[in-house]
């Protein structure tokens, strides 16, 4: 079975050029053909040589009209700028898509070391804190280098560029931004993929973001795509019969993929890590900011946020604005994204984000049009399906409110009153028989599972549920969620897993049309989820084993959400160790996991505290109830 990595797929899409529209229309939004394109662009392909004497392929696609000079897009992509071939257009994908027709200078490029560009390639190459010498490049150095050459070379061009791209791309575009060229006016990282241990893609909060992967990697690294034959559909079974992690490598890789040896000779967050998110490193940005992600984001929903907060940190003169929609990884750059799984959204986000955010934002910094004053943040609100803004993201009346598990498996705003007997709930967590993921069948990372109806793992014995009574007026949470928990295991080793879950009226209505057979009375919907590996509680450096059957406090930070629990509804809690394949299984014995051997695998029992001297509990951010 050949399987090609639904990023490399999604992302080949979005990084090439979206095909012009007329050029007298000014609304920049209605999606251009192949051939109209080629009747209203043409197409150059450089070789632009960088300080250090490498060459990047791009390919330039400007406006037949002449009669004004325009601004250059700039995308600088890893999964290649083709096709090549000064007559060969492409199917349009990303900013050339919808916005051909407002007519800009599109330039895509090859970054250093991929497709048709010079030099060698470093995966999410670290930034540089001095550029002293030629030798000493980054991907800063590369965009300003690819910037200056443009705004001299290229005929027609009004001296000003922008800059942006999605997952991989956008954190070439936010790197673009660190010690910005004096044209480069505006940049909009979009899913930048930044901290890939602590939260984005193959790592959060150090936990094994399994098939995701080894889906990615297994077709990326080498100029042919490797096929990885499953012989199953089923990603469960799979990963579960291939036992330990480094059998994927003896099997399927065998040491030739450097991206792969990369991840399995860096099991914490050392130096290797540290470096390579650009997070610390946002400064001396002179260029205004569009940092855009989405809420259903399984890739890359940390970057954007850790971007948000970085540089408001570092550099809060920066014009700095945050859109975070109802979005699964790159969604926006799609035509209709009024539903997802079974959400409707009542309206299309991607649309209102092209006509209302987007676009005008480039059309401002770039063309002079009027400043459309974007609000700090622009968010959206699931549950309630709205947009909203805000001059601060998380907004600044959100309340901090800790919701307590309660014996009995309820839970409310007050710590428990008194000891239950026994103070804890407890269950076996046995490697040899993980909690599932999502629901169906599925080989790799399904997006739609952060929406996933968790009933299965509800009905599941190493899974522990919690729940408020029906709720009698809105309840909005708007902001990180915190995991605080009293833990003991019998392991040395465990994962903690929580999910905040929006649990439906029993008499919800199912969607209509309903292809799928969505049944919604009960639905138990995730609004988010995020595991924690128990030996870097204290530590992401430095691990530690848990001593067994003493009473640990674990706790972490889940990513943002915006959601509305509507009267009638209930919040949910459900606590496990495992959510397999989509996080690799913790042996649950202390030890480096990425080598453990097939012994080291043994079944625990693990214990959530519930009573006045050990309260576990999960913070939230919530906001006043509005209509």
């Amino acid at each position: 079975m050949v399987m090609i990595c639904q990023r490399i797929l999604l992302l080949l899409s979005l990084s090439l050029l979206a095909t012009p529209a007329p050029a007298q229309t000014t609304n920049g939004l209605e999606p251009v053909t192949k051939a109209w394109l080629a009747a209203h662009y043409t197409k150059a392909e450089y070789q632009i040589p960088m300080r250090d004497g490498v060459t990047l392929f791009t390919l330039v696609y400007s406006p037949r009209d002449e009669s004004a000079p325009w601004p250059l897009w700039l995308v600088r992509t890893p999964y290649n700028a083709g096709p090549h071939g000064p007559n060969n257009f492409p199917n349009p994908g990303g900013p050339l898509k919808y916005y051909a027709r407002d007519r800009f200078i599109f330039v895509i490029q090859d970054v250093r070391g991929r497709c048709a560009s010079g030099g060698t390639y470093v995966d999410t190459r670290p930034l540089r804190a001095r550029h002293d010498t030629p030798a000493d490049t980054d991907e800063s150095t590369d965009a300003w280098d690819t910037i200056d050459w443009l705004v001299k070379h290229v005929a027609n061009n009004n001296g000003r560029v922008g800059l942006s791209g999605i997952s991989d791309p956008g954190f070439f575009a936010l790197c673009g931004a660190v010690n910005s060229h004096p044209a480069l006016k505006c940049v909009s990282p979009q899913a930048p993929a930044t901290d890939s241990f602590m939260g984005d893609d193959f790592h959060h909060n150090g936990a094994f973001f399994l098939p995701h992967a080894f889906g990615f990697y297994s077709s990326f690294g080498r100029k042919a795509v490797k096929t990885i034959d499953y012989g199953t559909p089923d990603g469960y079974d799979f990963y579960l019969k291939l036992g330990p992690i480094a059998n994927l490598d003896a099997r399927y890789l065998q040491g030739q993929n450097e991206f792969w040896n990369d991840l399995m000779q860096h099991g914490t967050y050392d130096d290797f890590y540290q470096a390579r998110d650009p997070g610390p490193r946002l400064q001396n940005i002179h260029a205004a900011l569009l940092t855009v992600g989405g809420w259903f984001d399984a890739e890359d929903l940390y970057g954007p946020l850790h971007v948000w907060r970085c540089v408001a940190k570092q550099d809060p003169l920066t014009v700095s604005r945050l859109v975070m929609g109802p979005w699964s990884h790159g969604a926006w750059s799609q035509a209709d994204t009024s539903q997802f799984g079974p959400l409707d959204f009542q309206s299309n986000p991607a649309a209102f984000f092209r006509q209302k955010l987007e676009l005008p934002f480039f059309q401002h910094y770039l063309k002079d049009a009027p400043d459309p004053v974007l609000p700090k943040a622009s968010v959206f609100e699931t549950g309630a399906n709205r947009w909203r803004t805000f001059t601060a993201w998380p907004p600044t009346n959100a309340v901090s409110q800790s919701l307590y598990l309660q014996p009995g498996g309820g839970l409310a705003f007050q710590p428990p009153a008194a000891a239950s007997a026994p103070p804890f709930d407890q269950y076996l967590s046995d490697p040899a028989r993980p909690v599932p993921f999502c629901s169906h069948i599925t080989l790799g990372m399904n997006y739609e599972y952060m929406v996933d109806d968790q009933r299965f793992a509800a009905a599941r014995p190493d899974v522990l549920v919690y729940e408020t009574e029906p709720l009698a007026t809105n309840l909005t949470l708007a902001g990180p969620i915190t995991a605080r928990l009293q833990v003991a295991t019998t392991g040395t080793d465990a994962d903690w897993i929580v999910k905040v879950i929006d649990v439906y009226p029993g008499d919800y209505p199912n969607p209509e049309p309903n292809p799928r057979g969505y049944v919604l009375g009960g639905y138990q919907q995730l609004v988010r989820g995020e595991p924690m590996r128990g030996k870097f509680r204290n530590s992401f450096t430095h691990p530690e084993p848990f001593v067994p059957g003493q009473v640990t406090p674990v706790s972490w930070v889940m990513p943002d959400v915006f959601h509305t629990f509507r009267p009638g509804h209930r919040l949910m809690i459900q606590i496990q160790s495992t959510w397999f394949p989509l996080v690799d299984r913790n042996p649950q014995t202390f030890g480096d996991i990425y080598h453990a051997r097939a012994q080291d695998f043994q079944a625990a029992t693990q214990r959530i505290y519930h009573s006045p001297q050990f309260a576990s509990a999960v913070q939230l951010s919530i906001l006043p109830v509005t209509p």
